[in-house]
């Protein structure tokens, strides 16, 4: 580890992110804290979906990391989180950005991990300030990373969605144990939250962009299940909100909204 991050490992819990969270909620929380799970029986995704994981397939961990910024200042941090494991990915397998674009790696918009369009992992950003705090006190984050490291047909059947895994990235056949990719990940982490925190999303656009899934293809957006919008996706703004060009308008809509999903609109 390059910077100050408390580690804790657990054989089992419940939810690594809802471990940080009740400790957030009791003002428990000093310094920046990583839990790792190695079996999550209650993990979570967005909008209260359940995360599918499994002992030695699957990666769970949290993180609850310190802002001094406002609420408003933290659009973007999904996405920037995102990149961190990508990086940490590309330390943990050897392998160059470049290659693992190449082989199918991408970012789907606010916080899914793909692999040839398949499911690789998910960021969950739970936390903020609690109500009646002190205006000058820190937000906490609760940043949450789930992510496959092997097949498992138990685990796609589970799901009910075609799911990939680290193991299709690792060709050099490098040691791939959940603790090398996690402290990989943190590393990554603390250098670009360090960054976010100094400068915010902007100085990130254009590396998302390189990781960008569905850049330029028709997309379906949804809420709670429900098809909101469609149109052509643009990217992002320096926002980190995705753009989107909707038919009979000409200019782009910004969207913010947390509980949003992208998907290939056929």
């Amino acid at each position: 580890m390059n910077w100050n991050c408390i580690l804790e490992r657990v054989a089992e819990t419940e939810s690594t992110n809802d471990d940080l969270m009740a400790r957030w909620r009791t003002g428990a929380l000093i310094d920046p804290i990583s839990r790792l799970a190695k079996h999550q029986t209650k993990g979570k995704g967005r909008s209260g979906r359940h995360w599918f994981a499994e002992p030695n397939s699957s990666l769970s961990f949290s993180l609850a990391y310190p802002f001094d910024q406002t609420q408003q200042s933290l659009h973007g941090l999904s996405l920037v989180c995102g990149l961190a494991v990508i990086q940490g990915i590309s330390k943990s397998l050897g392998l160059d950005e470049m290659s693992l674009r190449q082989h199918g790696l991408s970012l789907k918009w606010p916080n899914d991990l793909l692999i040839k369009e398949r499911k690789l992992g998910g960021i969950l950003i739970e936390g903020g300030k609690l109500a009646g705090s002190n205006p000058n006190e820190r937000i906490w984050v609760i940043i949450g990373i789930g992510m496959n490291l092997s097949h498992s047909k138990s685990l796609e059947d589970a799901a009910q969605l075609p799911i990939s895994a680290l193991s299709e990235l690792n060709h050099k056949h490098m040691p791939m144990e959940a603790d090398l990719v996690w402290l990989a990940i943190l590393n990554a982490l603390g250098d670009y939250l360090e960054l976010f925190a100094k400068k915010g999303f902007a100085p990130f656009r254009s590396q998302w962009d390189f990781w960008d899934a569905y850049r330029d293809q028709p997309v379906s957006i949804s809420e709670s299940g429900v098809v909101k919008q469609t149109g052509i996706a643009h990217g992002i703004n320096e926002e980190g909100a995705l753009l989107l060009q909707v038919p009979g308008n000409s200019e782009l809509m910004a969207i913010y909204a947390g509980d949003v999903s992208l998907r290939k609109h056929l």
